[in-house]
């Protein structure tokens, strides 16, 4: 156990039936600083234990860990009841936007900081929205978020859109060169809506052009992770200036970009390369249990990356970029793939409670 904790703390998932839910139960089985108490869903499946709660809808490869299978399920909406055994949670409910805002809220005020994977709360000018080795200064917002909600150690942290994952990280290491212009197209896996091909056959050998909500989240997002606070809230920074297009395409999981950039400053392709390859975080630094130890990985190959070759890179939670090359229109080309529901989803979820752990903003009640 990491000499920062005397004892694994406490966690709770709530909407721990659903998809993401089932991802944080199977990347916390043996986590070295958490420990899964705590399951939370919606009323219908109260009261049963996970195992049958869940039933036929198991979709993780891996087997649903046995520490798991007899916790009997809460009730998500009975928030003082949950909490009361938690230190903290990771949300993942499957609910409408307001209600999704209200219930955090409220686990917030029972002083159980929030860790969600939801979208909910990503423009709540106060709440920190972080890719951990992006913009983990946006944490300190949380003791301006704490005044608004009156509590001492209850808040909420979210992380991103899994979309901006594929290219985001890539024009963070090439800040300095002042990339203002951005268009991308991400090829966006199945798992992403929470789907399996079991679940959706209609999507074999085919292709969506449309995800609901999906382009304005991938535009404007990163504009939020580039931004710094101001009096108490994270104004986004103005550019680059990004346009999106966002496709469903028949892939399980991970999510591809295709991304154009101009650079006010424009440098050597073998420079951005190597900005790349040597950018870190804090999470690197730290050495926190869920961080890759090498962020972005940069492959010379015509034919890479590739989903199925690299999709798993760093245990899904690395970034793989390829195709770099100079372009007769824009300044650069590159190609990007991110795993959409490990970084991009509960992976990156549980990076920043480790980041917000070893912080000292989460701690044992």
């Amino acid at each position: 156990m990491d000499r920062r904790l005397d004892r694994k703390l406490k966690v709770g998932i709530l909407g721990a039936t659903g998809m993401v839910g089932q991802r944080f139960i199977s990347l916390l089985e043996n986590h070295p600083w958490y420990e899964v108490v705590t399951v939370a869903a919606s009323p219908r499946s109260a009261g049963k234990t996970y195992e049958d709660a869940v039933g036929d809808r198991w979709k993780m490869t891996t087997a649903m860990p046995e520490a798991v299978k007899n916790l009997m399920v809460m009730n998500v909406n009975e928030v003082e009841k949950v909490a009361l055994g938690v230190d903290f949670v990771f949300s993942a409910v499957d609910m409408g936007k307001d209600e999704i805002k209200a219930i955090e809220e409220a686990y917030a005020k029972t002083e159980t900081p929030v860790v969600s994977n939801n979208s909910a709360h990503r423009w709540t000018m106060d709440v920190p929205m972080v890719v951990p080795e992006i913009n983990p200064e946006h944490f300190q917002v949380i003791e301006f978020q704490k005044k608004r909600l009156g509590t001492k150690r209850g808040f909420i942290a979210v992380k991103p859109n899994c979309s901006i994952q594929s290219y985001a990280p890539a024009l963070t290491a090439w800040r300095e060169f002042e990339p203002y212009e951005v268009v991308a197209t991400t090829y966006q896996a199945i798992s992403g809506a929470g789907k399996t091909f079991k679940d959706w056959p209609e999507m074999e050998g085919n292709i969506i052009p449309y995800i609901g909500g999906e382009e304005e989240k991938s535009e404007q997002e990163p504009l939020k992770l580039w931004g710094k606070i101001e009096d108490g809230v994270i104004v986004k920074a103005k550019e680059p200036v990004i346009t999106c297009q966002c496709i469903r395409v028949p892939v399980l999981n991970g999510h591809t970009a295709a991304a154009f950039v101009k650079f006010r400053k424009k440098p050597e392709k073998e420079l951005l390369i190597e900005k790349l390859r040597r950018f870190k975080g804090l999470p690197q630094e730290m050495n926190l249990p869920s961080a890759p130890k090498q962020f972005i990985q940069y492959l010379e190959e015509d034919n890479r990356p590739q989903v199925s070759l690299d999709v798993d890179f760093e245990n899904g939670m690395g970034i793989s970029l390829g195709r770099l090359r100079e372009d007769t229109v824009y300044d650069y080309k590159f190609v990007g793939l991110s795993h959409n529901t490990l970084r991009g989803a509960a992976g990156g979820a549980l990076l920043c409670a480790e980041l917000l752990t070893a912080q000292g903003y989460i701690q044992a009640k």
